[in-house]
């Protein structure tokens, strides 16, 4: 008897600690906010906060892309065919490579949000290649120009509406050092 005891005992001990941390996934999945941290822990917190170093933004980001002569293009959803008013852009852009013909360019294919990140990938470099085999029709140096892919690791606009979309489907040129 004894021992059935101590068997439903330990029974109910462990259905009681499993079923302890429930609460904080249910509440995670509510969205709901977890209870502040004590105050010792807080401060902690706080120091280790403090102690961390700023990471600098990625080469190409796109707050550092704005380069006077150079004009991003941008694309139809799911396309990556150069429009006629993207064509003209890319024309215009012609000057600043022929002022500019020993820099080198990426051409950063980008993407909106909808979608797989292995398919905007694809996409993205679809579309970076495109601009490249234009650029280099009209006469730029083919080695002078790299392609990349970012597919939609970097949008400009973060709303999720067509307008802001539309901004994010684009090719960057990013001279390089």
């Amino acid at each position: 008897m004894k021992t059935r005891c101590l068997g439903l005992l330990l029974v109910a001990v462990f259905v009681a600690f499993s079923l302890a941390g429930c609460g904080c996934f249910i509440q995670a999945q509510k969205g709901e906010a977890p209870p502040p941290k004590p105050p010792e822990e807080q401060k902690m917190a706080a120091a280790a906060e403090k102690q961390e170093v700023p990471v600098s933004p990625a080469p190409g980001a796109p707050a550092a892309m704005a380069v006077p002569g150079l004009n991003n293009i941008y694309f139809d959803f799911d396309r990556y065919n150069i429009r006629p008013g993207d064509a003209e852009i890319l024309k215009k852009n012609l000057d600043w490579f022929k002022a500019n013909s020993m820099t080198k360019v990426r051409i950063e294919g980008n993407c909106d949000e909808r979608g797989t990140v292995e398919y905007n990938l694809a996409l993205g470099q679809k579309r970076a290649d495109a601009a490249k085999n234009y650029l280099t029709g009209l006469g730029v140096d083919a080695k002078m120009l790299d392609t990349i892919s970012y597919g939609k690791e970097r949008p400009v606009c973060t709303d999720h509406n067509e307008g802001c979309w539309a901004q994010n489907r684009r090719d960057a040129f990013v001279p390089v050092q």
